[in-house]
Parts: structure tokens; sequence; C-alpha cells
């Protein structure tokens, strides 16, 4: 397991990432990278949408763009402070405490699940991802977002050793075994000198 694929560890790490995270995450994942991804989503009004490990509401002001039924949700009780800051009269968005791998949530309670900047602190992603469809309606959607990895090999290892990083192929490879059909990547990049992110959007079997 990675150094942040600890889950106390990760908190420790947002308690104090949470104060700088809106200045510090534009150089890495801007407006127009998430933009992007949200283009690879078929959001209709109405939608009901949950943003996975929400952070401090930056994927949730894109989503709230296309529907007015979001829900956040994020372990980070300093990370959600911040995002209460940003949508607290908001009555389109709620937010909730909570794991990525046991969701607190209802089956089929969703028609789009978004998650962008988290899976690389999962300790178990092919369980998240089950987790995902499950509470994603037959039909629907699942977006994640995060790092692609490395291509100097030295750095991948140094990488790996802090958190995951992976490729379209492992990206299949979790997307298919937690259940999903129609796999679709993008790489997303701020600039040709900046860290590389992927977006995997896939379908719940099932309609």
């Amino acid at each position: 397991m990675s150094l942040l694929e600890d889950k106390e560890r990760a908190q420790l790490f947002y308690k104090y990432l949470s104060k700088v995270y809106d200045r510090v995450n534009p150089f890495i994942w801007n407006e127009e990278m998430r933009d992007e991804a949200l283009s690879m989503l078929d959001i209709e009004d109405g939608d009901r949408v949950l943003d996975v490990g929400c952070g401090t509401g930056f994927g949730t002001e894109g989503l709230v763009r296309h529907s007015d039924d979001v829900h956040g949700l994020d372990q980070s009780v300093h990370q959600l402070e911040q995002a209460f800051e940003k949508f607290g009269d908001d009555d389109r968005v709620r937010f909730h405490r909570g794991d990525a791998e046991r969701l607190p949530f209802a089956d089929d309670a969703f028609d789009v699940l978004w998650s962008s900047g988290s899976i690389e602190y999962w300790p178990n992603p092919v369980a998240a991802l089950r987790e995902f469809r499950r509470a994603v309606e037959p039909g629907g959607q699942v977006l994640v977002v995060g790092p692609d990895s490395p291509k100097n090999s030295v750095f991948e290892r140094v990488a790996d050793a802090i958190m995951l990083f992976y490729d379209e192929e492992e990206a299949d490879r979790m997307f298919t075994e937690a259940g999903f059909d129609d796999v679709e990547h993008r790489i997303l990049q701020r600039s040709p000198t900046s860290p590389r992110a992927i977006a995997t959007v896939a379908r719940v079997p099932g309609e």
C-alpha cells in the first residue's frame, strides 16, 4: 500500500492541504480540464449526481451547472468545511461525510457519479468502483479522474510509493473487474510540462 492510500494518513494530509488546496489545485487540475472531463458525461436536468471525494467542491462547481440535485461526499471534515463555505446557502447541493468504499446511499440512488482527485487515495479501488456501480442506476454513468502513470520509470517508482498512479490498461482492468461496460479514457493535461490526469468514463450495465 502506498503512503497516502492509508485512510488515516490521507485524512491528516488533507487537514493541512485543505488550507491551501484551492490555490494549489489550478496548477495541476484546472477548470478547462474539469470541463473537458464533464463533456464526457451525459448529464440531464434533474439527474441525481454524486461527487465522491468532493474535497473543497471544485468538481461540484462544475456539476451544478448541469444538475440541480448534486450530492458531495468526502471523508475529510476539513475539506468539507471549505466546501460548505462555497455552497452553504445553495439548495442544489447537499454534503455528506463518508467513505468511497462504503457509500452511505441506497442502491440505484444516482444517475451519474463523478470522482476527481480521489482514487489515488483509495486502499482498494476496485471495491470503491463496485460501490459506485451499486449506487448508480443501470444505464447511468460513472466518471473517475486520477493521476496518469508517469512515463519516467524512476519517477514512477517514487510516485507509486506515495499514492496510486495508473494508466489506461490498469483503468480498463479496474473498471472491468468492478463490472462496468463501455469504458472510455481521455488524457487531460494543463500544459505539456504539467502532470497528466486520466479521465475514465463507464456505464453501469443493465439498461
